[in-house]
């Protein structure tokens, strides 16, 4: 057990060096000399795509499925490899028309239709509510198992006033306006986003990695001592093999690889990385490997966790496999090991919710409120007048709005349901996208009236 006070001044110490970075890179920016021009800042950045669900979710869902974690990350490496073109396209369109977000960019190609834009931004704050509320389960599930609270989540319902995620909402929100609603930009660029959010991917790797490597050589004698007693448990034998009641269920594989390689394009976040803050075309020939080397990397360890923690707790163990990342280093007295783990999970967290907000916040702000401020018969009298700040106060709000929707649906829903559930809830949702995006940019015949029809 740790004391709450170490884990939050950690916590605080982490997010301060996020923000040292991200107003070291806009300093640099400043001067001509940016840091994110760099072809590894970008690919890293990419890597936003490995959120609180990778961290914990993928464990638990290896410690009840086996490689069954896998399609959410085979989609994205397939995407880049074999779709890489498309991603070209899209970067080269977002650069001649100054593209400022997805919803700007399906606009943009069925006649700038404000209606489709408003539409699309709509599905967006849907769709990623229900994954905000996935990190804001995860870092209050670790908060609470660190300080030995509840074993690792709410058992029962507490206030809002009283509940630890309701706080870390509004801590990221905070930091949120700092990173991505400083001042307003043309391009809708954060330099200093970007190589934040580099940062962090490798600290939540690293973080990972150590967890990992933990297990498999500390707690086992490596991994053939590991799986050689994996496979002596009956029930942990199955975990070993694609089938699922004695036969391969292809048509699940195919749908989880499908959504998840429309979501590593079409999500609001990896859009805003991938696209909108692209400095050169030419950074996408090595994100093209980088990135899912990284997701390789990252996925390594997760079935040996997994495994490890069912053969220390015992597959009956009443422990949430989804803490095991946690719960292994706490359990054999590595108190220095899981908080730093922590971090690199509040890390993983952070890196989603700040990209995905920023990314929703512009498009709120320039889909939905802009457009009812220019009919406002006050502003348009007032010509010449200075509305920067007033958009800087929407963007600002939309942040807050959205972080405590995801609060919302956390405290209503989110421990109902585990990790990988409510991510596809938001996988499903921005799927939507797909038909009218693609359709747009390589079918002449569509009209917005098609676009919005299929939307709807």
């Amino acid at each position: 057990m740790l004391s709450p006070a170490l884990v939050i001044l950690a916590s605080l110490g982490y997010l301060l060096i996020l923000f040292a970075v991200a107003y070291w890179a806009d300093w640099r920016g400043r001067q001509g000399r940016s840091v994110i021009a760099n072809p590894w800042v970008y690919a890293l950045s990419m890597a936003v795509y490995c959120t609180a669900w990778t961290y914990f979710g993928s464990v638990g869902r290896a410690a009840t499925g086996g490689v069954w974690f896998l399609p959410i990350y085979l989609g994205p490496t397939l995407a880049l490899v074999l779709g890489w073109l498309v991603v070209r396209k899209m970067i080269r369109i977002a650069k001649a028309y100054r593209i400022t977000s997805i919803a700007d960019f399906i606009a943009s190609r069925y006649g700038k239709s404000p209606l489709l834009a408003g539409l699309v931004t709509l599905i967006a704050v849907v769709g990623i509510v229900p994954y905000i509320a996935l990190q804001l389960k995860a870092v209050s599930a670790g908060y609470a198992l660190l300080t030995a609270q509840t074993g690792g989540g709410r058992q029962a319902p507490v206030h809002w006033s009283q509940d630890s995620a309701f706080y870390v909402a509004l801590v990221l929100a905070g930091f949120t306006m700092v990173f991505g609603a400083r001042h307003l930009d043309t391009t809708e660029r954060h330099e200093g986003m970007v190589a934040a959010i580099a940062f962090e991917s490798v600290v939540k790797l690293v973080a990972f990695l150590s967890v990992g490597l933990f297990v498999v050589y500390s707690l086992f004698d490596g991994l053939p001592d590991l799986f050689a007693q994996a496979q002596a448990v009956p029930a942990l034998q199955k975990l070993l093999r694609l089938e699922q009641g004695g036969q391969f269920a292809w048509a699940q594989w195919f749908a989880l690889m499908l959504l998840s390689m429309l979501s590593v394009v079409f999500l609001p976040r990896q859009f805003q990385v991938m696209v909108v803050e692209n400095v050169r075309e030419s950074h996408l020939r090595r994100a093209v490997w980088v990135f899912p080397l990284y997701l390789l990397l990252i996925n390594l360890l997760v079935l040996p966790i997994a495994l490890g923690g069912l053969l220390y707790f015992g597959s009956g163990a009443a422990i949430n496999a989804e803490n095991f990342v946690l719960s292994l280093p706490l359990s054999a007295g590595q108190h220095a090991l899981a908080l730093f783990v922590f971090i690199g999970g509040l890390s993983a967290a952070t890196g989603m919710v700040i990209v995905e907000t920023i990314a929703v916040s512009t498009m709120v702000s320039n889909e939905l409120v802009l457009p009812l401020l220019l009919r406002w018969r006050h502003l348009r009298s007032g010509a010449g007048q200075d509305l920067s700040l007033l958009l800087l106060g929407i963007r600002r709000g939309a942040i807050l709005g959205v972080l405590v929707l995801g609060y919302v649906y956390f405290y209503l829903a989110g421990e109902a349901y585990a990790l990988v559930s409510i991510g596809l809830i938001s996988f499903a949702a921005v799927a939507q996208f797909a038909p009218v995006m693609l359709g747009g940019m390589y079918w002449k015949g569509g009209t917005w009236r098609g676009a919005l029809a299929g939307l709807l």
